[in-house]
């Protein structure tokens, strides 16, 4: 059975601990639903329990002869199940969108990373971090340029509303334009209320833009691009 020592320990712990935060600033910056903490610590547990498995069982005799087997995966692999509850707390439906799809992956990715440092795999689990970064902020801005000349048309409309105000009378009103609403989700300002919607305009998004600017109580109309 092999042993760890304490230097090593804190090594494969720290490290885990300070990829999994790595991810989770991104999410933090982002004001996503799972932040630094939360990949932190799903890291590093990954982490643990993946030496658990390993070097928790130094004290014990194994012998196939008597019966008693030793695998050191039997643990660690319950991490990728747990984890999966863990992301769907992480998932929330509001409108008729949903959200939170992208930090669930990243929490199930931050466990895989955690599980490969326990391992003592240090170069998949620096080399997926950095690929994790990669595809949620450059990646993402490529995509969207890339989707956007594609699909001139796909974009999100932004309707800025004062605070305490009811988003009602926007979609009453945006029905009322003849448009399809696809998804549409609210988020908090530091002033106020924006409502965030793609949906299919009859009309096209420009003039639709130009009906709602004069609606009361609306502060700002964006089509983003």
């Amino acid at each position: 059975m092999p042993e760890l020592t304490l230097a090593e320990l804190a090594l494969r712990l720290g490290l885990a601990a300070g990829l999994g935060a790595a991810i989770g600033v991104e999410r933090e910056l982002r004001e996503r639903e799972a932040g630094l903490r939360t990949h932190l610590l799903v890291s590093l547990g990954a982490a643990l329990f993946t030496l658990v498995s390993a070097y928790g069982w130094t004290d014990w005799h194994f012998s196939n002869r008597e019966g008693i087997v030793f695998d050191p995966t039997r643990i660690a692999a319950q991490i990728v199940t747990g984890v999966g509850f863990l992301g769907a707390g992480a998932i929330i439906r509001q409108g008729l969108t949903v959200r939170g799809l992208t930090t669930a992956a990243t929490l199930w990715a931050v466990a895989a990373i955690g599980m490969a440092v326990g391992a003592g795999y240090y170069s998949a689990a620096v080399l997926t971090t950095a690929v994790v970064l990669v595809s949620l902020w450059p990646l993402r801005i490529l995509a969207f340029r890339v989707f956007v000349r594609i699909r001139p048309e796909d974009r999100p409309l932004e309707i800025e509303l004062p605070s305490g105000a009811s988003a009602q009378p926007v979609l009453a009103a945006v029905e009322e334009f003849g448009a399809e609403v696809e998804s549409m989700h609210l988020e908090r300002s530091r002033d106020g209320l924006v409502v965030v919607m793609r949906a299919v305009f009859p009309e096209g998004p420009r003039q639709t833009v130009a009906r709602l600017a004069d609606l009361e109580g609306v502060r700002a109309v964006r089509w983003s691009s």
